[in-house]
């Protein structure tokens, strides 16, 4: 897939889906899931290294983690889900010549396709329109920006008028700027419906009701396999549980 099917898969009301890998394991898991888009998240810093943030996570470790993602892959290329890889922190925010040198080298040297950015402030919209002019595809990132979180926090965003007005606003800047999607996190419903209904560009909900174009997921939260679950993603199956268990017996096993 290439990011400009998922404005097709829009146009056509087929709801798309992310889900997040971080190694070969999990994207073979994902690739035969039959998830539209993988997504090499930042959030890896937490689920792989054990960070309490994302900011940690380095250029060079999301490369290395890309790289294992694409190894995972048994289809043919063009049967592949399109790969989206997230832009660590200060890996743009220092200027576009920085931001096209990094994102370069995750297209150049893995399976990446795309990048995502979080925000639109102007500095990052300048970055945005230069990677693209480059052929560097990315998808945006509204709403609750994990890279923030000293600002944020991890809590649900544009509650009031005013910020849901600059939400709205910076999707349109995001579109004008040639993003071929955007995720929105963590935000009203209603604000997501809107958005969604003024963008031609898909809107990617997580934590921002059912009424997007489709949702992103970070796969190890859906599995259950992380002690504390984010809210607006309850896990499919008690994972950690099962796979505790099971290994348990296994130990009990051998000792007997």
């Amino acid at each position: 897939m290439i990011p400009k099917e998922l404005a097709l898969l829009k146009e056509l009301g087929k709801p798309i889906t992310v889900l997040t890998a971080w190694d070969s394991l999990s994207s073979a898991i994902v690739e035969a899931a039959g998830a539209d888009v993988v997504l090499v998240g930042d959030s890896l810093a937490m689920f792989v290294h054990g960070h309490t943030s994302t900011l940690p996570v380095t250029l060079e470790q999301m490369l290395l983690h890309a790289q294992a993602v694409g190894r995972g892959f048994v289809n043919p290329a063009e049967k592949q889900p399109l790969v989206v890889c997230d832009l660590p922190f200060l890996s743009f925010q220092c200027g576009e010549d920085r931001a096209v040198s990094a994102a370069g080298t995750l297209l150049k040297h893995s399976c990446t396709s795309a990048v995502k950015i979080e925000g639109a402030e102007p500095e990052v919209l300048k970055v945005i329109e230069r990677l693209i002019r480059m052929g560097i595809p990315v998808m945006g990132h509204l709403g609750l920006t994990p890279q923030s979180v000293n600002n944020l926090g991890y809590r649900k965003q544009a509650e009031d008028p005013i910020s849901q007005k600059k939400i709205m606003r910076q999707g349109i800047q995001l579109e004008e700027a040639g993003c071929f999607a955007i995720v929105l996190e963590h935000v009203p419903e209603t604000l997501a419906l809107q958005l969604k209904s003024k963008l031609r560009v898909p809107v990617i909900g997580i934590g921002a009701g059912e009424n997007c174009d489709g949702q992103v997921r970070v796969t190890a939260d859906l599995l259950g396999l992380t002690k504390k679950q984010p809210p607006f993603s309850k896990p499919l199956i008690k994972g950690r549980e099962i796979f505790v268990g099971a290994l348990k017996n296994w130990v009990e096993q051998q000792r007997t």
